[in-house]
C-alpha cells in the first residue's frame, strides 16, 4: 500500500522545507501538493529540492485556466529536477471555481479534460523526441513548437499523469487515459469505490484496452495516540466533512448510506451561508459511518477492513504532536503491508 500525505494547503514557502523533511522522515512514500492558495508548481519545486525519496504529486492542478503547454513545461522541468520523482495530477474542479474564481470558460469538462491529457501527451512526445507537434483535438490545437522552444529530452520517464473525479463520466475518462487516480474524499468510502468509482474506472480502461489506473483514496481518517486524541481529531474532521458534503455534486456517498436528508440540509445551510451550522448536522454516528477512526494501535486493522483489495494507496495526515512521530512511523510500516 502506497502511503500518501498532503502538504497542508496553508503552508508558506518558508515552511515547505521543514514540513517536507518531516514527512519524508516519517516514512511517507508520496506527498500531495494541492492548488488552493499557492501556485502548486512553486511548492513542488521546493518539495523536490528538500527531499530525496519522496514522490511529489500535484493533487490536483486545476487544468482549464492553464494552457496544456504551460502545464507541460512546468511538469517537464519538475520531472528533470526531481530525477523522475514528480507526478502530474490534473483535474477539472467545479464550474463555480473555474468560471468565477479563475474567469475561465466551462463547456463540457469531461471532453475538455480528455483533450487536455491527449494534448499533454502529444507535447511530451515532441519534447522527448523532437518530432513535429501536431495535436488537433476537440478543445485544443497545437501545431507549432520550434526547436528554440523545445526543452529537450529527459533522462527519466515522462511525468505520469494522474486525475481525480467524482461523477461517473469523469471516472470513466480517468480509466481510459490516466496513469493514476486520486479519489475525492467524498468518493473514498468503500461503498462509493465499489459501486461507482472502480466500475467506472474499469469501464473506461476497457475502451482503450488498458489495465486501469492505480487508485489512491483520501478518506480523512480520524486517529491519534489514544481515545482522547481521537475525539479531538473527530471535531476537526467533522467540520471538514460537513463542508465537503454541503456541495451537491459530492453528496453521492451520503445518498448511498441513506443519509440523503442530511445532504439536503447541509446544502441548504451552505446556500444560506450558515457555516457554523454545518458541523452540527453530522452526529458521531454519521461520522463513524463516513470515515475510518481509531487510535494508532488499531488503525492498521481498521484500514485493512475498510480498504484491503480496493486501492493501491491511502492518504493520512502526519501527527500534530511530534512526540507521536515514532509510534506513527511504526504504524505506517504496518499499514504499508495491507494488500
Amino acid at each position: 500500500m502506497e502511503i500518501v500525505t498532503s502538504l497542508p494547503a496553508d503552508t508558506q514557502l518558508s515552511q515547505v522545507a521543514a514540513r517536507i523533511r518531516r514527512i519524508e522522515d516519517l516514512g511517507f512514500d508520496t506527498v500531495h501538493i494541492s492548488e488552493t492558495v499557492h501556485d502548486p508548481f512553486a511548492i513542488c519545486a521546493l518539495a523536490v529540492e528538500h527531499s530525496t525519496t519522496l514522490t511529489v504529486r500535484t493533487s490536483m492542478v486545476v487544468a482549464f485556466p492553464r494552457s496544456p503547454m504551460l502545464t507541460a513545461y512546468a511538469a517537464w522541468d519538475l520531472a528533470r529536477f526531481s530525477g523522475g520523482r514528480f507526478q502530474l495530477g490534473i483535474a477539472s474542479q467545479v464550474r463555480g471555481n473555474v468560471v468565477d474564481r479563475f474567469s475561465a470558460p466551462w463547456t463540457d469538462p469531461v471532453a475538455q479534460l480528455g483533450d487536455y491529457v491527449d494534448a499533454l501527451r502529444a507535447i511530451f512526445t515532441s519534447f522527448q523526441h523532437g518530432t513535429p507537434l501536431e495535436h488537433r483535438g476537440s478543445h485544443y490545437t497545437f501545431t507549432r513548437l520550434q526547436p528554440y522552444f523545445n526543452p529537450g529530452p529527459l533522462e527519466v520517464p515522462a511525468p505520469p499523469i494522474w486525475m481525480g473525479g467524482v461523477n461517473r463520466r469523469m471516472c470513466e475518462l480517468a480509466g481510459a487515459v490516466a496513469d493514476g487516480f486520486v479519489a475525492h474524499p467524498t468518493g473514498s468510502h468503500p461503498r462509493s469505490l465499489v459501486e461507482q468509482v472502480i466500475p467506472a474506472l474499469q469501464t473506461g480502461a476497457a475502451t482503450t484496452g488498458r489495465s486501469g489506473p492505480a487508485v489512491v483514496v483520501v478518506p480523512k481518517v480520524i486517529t491519534g495516540r489514544d481515545d482522547a486524541a481521537v475525539a479531538v481529531a473527530r471535531a476537526a474532521v467533522r467540520s471538514e466533512l460537513a463542508f465537503l458534503y454541503s456541495t451537491p455534486a459530492y453528496r453521492g456517498t451520503l445518498d448511498r448510506l441513506a443519509l440523503g436528508d442530511t445532504a439536503t440540509e447541509l446544502a441548504r445551510a451552505a446556500r444560506a451561508k450558515e457555516w457554523e451550522r454545518l458541523p452540527e448536522l453530522l452526529d458521531d454516528d454519521m461520522v463513524a459511518r463516513l470515515v475510518p477512526q481509531s487510535a494508532y494501535a488499531n488503525l492498521p486493522e481498521v484500514l485493512d477492513e475498510w480498504y484491503s483489495g480496493l486501492c493501491q494507496g491511502i492518504s493520512l495526515e502526519p501527527p500534530h504532536d511530534p512526540s507521536d512521530d515514532n509510534e506513527f512511523r511504526t504504524m505506517l510500516t504496518r499499514i504499508r503491508a495491507i494488500p
